[in-house]
């Protein structure tokens, strides 16, 4: 016999919060499905299944991802040098067309004519999971239940989670929870909710669960060398190590040796989607790495024009697409077409140096030809004669002199500090 209402995959993370709406489902009178994708975060997966089985989920799947997580969300954004508002590296942002993904393949193969999240009514990923669901199936029905009234006036907050868990017997820890929530995958893990919603609060020490602090960081400086091709890291070589080259193995790699020298913390207020400020907390190892590693190798073999265009259309551009959840979109396509040519000079190796929290470039090389270092040389011609310049400067100057006799004209005799903020100009 079918379920009076229908059957439902919901995206479980063996919570409180998705715990109880699995249950909640089922007295509505849904068949419920549980999901979880594997996208690298440290999980018991078969204790999460014991629990929605316990619960009264009828299946429950755990899809791996990880691959999929670092070959086709990662690595574009790293080659594009993504990033939202100058801070945010997207940890979080990049897992949700994965998992959304992941969610509406098995919900296809089951049959299921809902899905479900457990996301909050103020957050950036109810966003994001249902235009991916949408994006992907535009014909599924999504219930979130923290925008149901007859689900938020009944559990209006953790303490009614916690009397229905107790109703249901829904086990729950024990033990005091901590006073944030997370979200952890390969990538980050991200803090933010209970006292992190102070900005001006400082985060406990024991918050932070990735990265060493550092005054516990070691006091040797690591070494390390990562080789790209067109824009992508191929080999990674640590210091006394074996060359790594496998993509989930080099983000692992540079992960664990990130970690141990507390590289990748921040701490932030950003503006989410919705219209709200949210303070948030994040560490992102390896992705820190990667990026200063790939904008450095950028620098010696990337044509300077092609990079103010990528910088000034693809980076901004695919950062907001990708904070935004408009992942599966004709405009993401068209942004992500570019990637590619984008990168085909990005070609070498940059040395690195780890040391308490900070990521030191010291030393990079590529065959790729753009950099020249005799045409560079300030100590030698090299074959760029003095007069090749000539051009440049007396353009320049005609623009140069103009902006000069304006001035005069105005009677200013000269340029006040205020003239370079354009109060007087």
């Amino acid at each position: 016999m079918s379920p009076a209402q229908g059957r439902v995959l919901l995206a479980y993370s063996g919570g409180l919060d998705t715990s109880c709406i699995l249950a909640w489902l089922i007295e509505q009178g849904y068949e419920v499905y549980a999901f979880m994708a594997d996208v690298g975060q440290e999980e018991d997966f078969e204790a999460a299944r014991k629990k929605a089985l316990s619960v009264g989920a009828k299946k429950f799947f755990v899809e791996d991802l990880k691959r999929e997580f670092v070959t086709q969300l990662i690595y574009p954004a790293v080659q594009a040098n993504c990033i939202y508002e100058n801070v945010y590296l997207l940890g979080t942002s990049l897992a949700r067309p994965v998992i959304a993904r992941g969610m509406i393949s098995v919900a296809d193969k089951e049959g299921c004519d809902y899905v479900s999240h457990g996301c909050t009514g103020k957050g950036n990923d109810q966003v994001r999971f249902e235009l991916a669901f949408y994006g992907l199936k535009p014909d599924i029905k999504v219930i979130a239940p923290w925008r149901l009234p007859e689900f938020y006036n009944r559990f209006p907050g953790r303490q009614a989670l916690l009397a229905y868990a107790a109703e249901k017997g829904i086990p729950v820890q024990q033990t005091a929870a901590k006073p944030w929530s997370t979200d952890e995958n390969l990538f980050h893990i991200s803090y933010e909710a209970g006292i992190l919603e102070d900005p001006n609060t400082t985060p406990p020490d024991d918050m932070w669960k990735l990265t060493a602090s550092l005054k516990d960081a070691p006091t040797e400086p690591e070494q390390l060398s990562i080789e790209f091709k067109a824009g992508l890291p191929v080999k990674v070589v640590i210091t006394n190590q074996a060359p790594i080259t496998d993509p989930v193995d080099i983000f692992l790699a540079l992960n664990a040796v990130a970690r141990k020298h507390g590289v990748g913390r921040i701490d932030i207020v950003e503006n989410r989607f919705i219209g709200v400020k949210s303070r948030g907390c994040y560490e992102s190892p390896a992705a820190t790495i990667l990026r200063v590693a790939h904008m450095d190798i950028e620098g010696l073999t990337l044509d300077r024009n092609v990079r103010a265009l990528r910088d000034q259309f693809i980076t901004i551009e695919l950062a907001r697409i990708l904070y935004n959840g408009h992942f599966f979109t004709p405009e993401r396509e068209f942004v992500t077409s570019a990637i590619p040519a984008s990168q085909r000079t990005v070609n070498g190796t940059v040395r690195l140096k780890l040391y308490k929290g900070n990521v030191v470039v010291i030393g990079r090389y590529s065959d790729e030809g753009l950099y020249d270092e005799h045409q560079s040389s300030m100590d030698e011609l090299g074959g760029f004669e003095p007069t090749d310049t000539t051009g440049f400067i007396q353009i320049e100057s005609i623009r140069i002199k103009k902006w000069g006799q304006a001035n005069a004209r105005k009677g200013q005799g000269g340029v006040e500090p205020q003239d370079v903020y354009g109060s007087r100009i």
